[in-house]
């Protein structure tokens, strides 16, 4: 299993959370909680979790390939998500 993770600076991370998970519910399983929610996407799993000062995001893939990809997905969406507010992801 590969998994990445990052921290973006957010004052809405609650917003991004329940906007991302509301936007994939239609199609893949959501899990939220009062902390955040798990996305099961057919690449793997992202996490999202509000942290002080953003949003912890997570991700988990069987392939490294996979996990590149899964990134790049999360990232588009929750930019998307964002609006006009630019969103940094320092995946490691």
């Amino acid at each position: 299993m590969f998994e990445s993770h990052t921290h973006v600076i957010t004052a809405n991370a609650e917003r991004l959370t329940k906007r991302l998970s509301n936007h994939w519910r239609h199609k893949f399983p959501v899990e939220t909680d009062s902390k955040g929610a798990e996305i099961k996407l057919p690449i793997g799993v992202c996490g999202l979790q509000s942290v002080d000062g953003g949003l912890g995001v997570r991700v988990q893939a069987a392939e490294e390939d996979q996990l590149e990809r899964l990134q790049t997905v999360v990232a588009d969406h929750l930019q998307r998500m964002a609006g006009d507010e630019a969103l940094t992801f320092a995946w490691s």
